[in-house]
């Protein structure tokens, strides 16, 4: 079992190897949650998230002899980002097995960092076993994502950057996958300053940490989608669980929904782009009762490598959720004008149309009639509202289409 000297250790020999992340005050989010809110920015590390300090601690330890034989591992994305970006400085061949589901970003940075990457299996577990396979086969050196104590000791360097940034601090929230990054912060918080709250969040569709906490042994839960891919990990660490078990005061779990919400939150308010796993401790800290109104709060975002494609999917639910952009069915006379005095009146109430789509074959409307669905930008729920009761005024039959 790591302590606080394996800790302060892998600080001074990760130093120059990894960025020292900003851990910057937040005046918004203080006001939202009505605690002192502080964002530490792991997502600013070069490969875009804290695995870096598990990584690179490792890889550091091995010998010229291992070095020469190559490393595997296997990663959701970003351990696996992590240990190619670092076996490269290092001159060490790597191969990196994610699951067939990783994210694209996390897939083309690894190979472009020079690694050998395979897409196997439907989830982390089968990615593992493979690499795994890999290890005999081939005679390489296995990197544990996060049950091993350099990695976990890597990972606990967070925790004391934060003791010297925010010595004032009262509690920390940090995501919980396999949990390296728990450990690793907790072992080092709790060896200064004991009564500094450390609080692990998962996701609810993979409560595998805080299953096994309960139960009192690692369990494995079936798989499930969620978009913290970064903590989809079905079973806890053995030595992570022991750790986590002994120093992390609770565990708490947030929804898919509260996720998408923290990740649009922290695009809006702090400018910063974080995945599913980096959005979880804002999540917890805005939906759960925490009990730390007034206190101050470090929130861990442990990353911020998200594919486009989903980060568009959630800003534009998160308009929808948010009454900024909306669907409207109208129904309206089939004859020339009739388009262009709707547009005129909606464009009076000063709402953006997006999209606009007449449907005439697939309508209920008798003959005569059109059904238009106008998909608007407006400024929330007032001008929603203020649209509709103009448009019924005026003689239209309008509705909103939810999704």
């Amino acid at each position: 079992m790591i302590d606080i000297a394996d800790i302060e250790a892998a600080r001074e020999r990760l130093r120059g190897a990894i960025s020292e992340t900003p851990c910057a005050y937040s005046q918004t989010l203080s006001e939202i949650t009505g605690a002192q809110c502080f964002v530490k920015l792991e997502n600013l590390q070069m490969t875009g998230s804290f695995k870096e300090r598990g990584a690179a601690n490792l890889l550091l330890q091995l010998d010229a002899r291992e070095r020469r034989r190559g490393v595997v591992t296997a990663s959701a994305g970003n351990h696996g980002l992590a240990v190619a970006f670092h076996a490269a400085r290092l001159g060490t061949p790597a191969v990196i097995v994610m699951p067939e589901w990783a994210p694209l970003i996390k897939v083309t940075s690894a190979r472009h960092h020079g690694a050998e990457v395979i897409l196997e299996g439907a989830n982390f577990d089968e990615a593992y076993a493979r690499a795994r396979e890999l290890e005999t086969a081939r005679g390489l050196v296995f990197v544990h994502p996060f049950d091993d104590e350099r990695v976990i000791a890597g990972q606990g360097t967070l925790g004391l950057e934060l003791l010297e940034q925010r010595p004032d601090l009262d509690a920390v929230l940090v995501p919980i996958g396999g949990g390296g990054l728990a450990a690793g912060v907790a072992q080092a918080i709790k060896a200064r300053r004991p009564e500094v709250r450390v609080i692990g969040v998962q996701a609810d569709a993979l409560p595998a940490m805080l299953r096994s906490l309960e139960q009192g042994h690692r369990v494995t839960l079936p798989p499930a989608p969620t978009i913290a891919d970064g903590i989809a990990v079905r079973r806890a660490g053995e030595l992570t669980l022991e750790l986590v078990r002994k120093h992390v005061d609770e565990v708490v779990t947030v929804s898919e929904e509260e996720l998408a919400n923290a990740i649009l939150l922290l695009l809006e308010i702090e400018k910063t782009v974080v995945e599913g796993a980096g959005a979880a401790p804002l999540a917890a800290l805005v939906n759960r009762a925490l009990g730390l109104a007034g206190q101050r709060v470090v929130l861990a975002l442990s990353g911020g490598n998200i594919d486009v494609t989903m980060l568009s999917r959630i800003i534009e639910r998160g308009l929808v959720k948010d009454g900024r952009l909306v669907r409207l069915g109208v129904l309206l006379r089939d004859r020339p004008g009739e388009l262009a005095r709707l547009s005129t009146l909606i464009a009076d109430e000063r709402a953006n149309i997006l999209h606009i789509e007449h449907n005439r074959a697939f309508s209920q409307a008798p003959i005569g009639d059109t059904e238009v669905q106008l998909t608007l930008e407006t400024s929330g729920r007032a001008q929603i509202e203020r649209l509709l009761t103009r448009l019924e005024a005026a003689g239209y039959r309008a509705e909103e289409r939810h999704p």
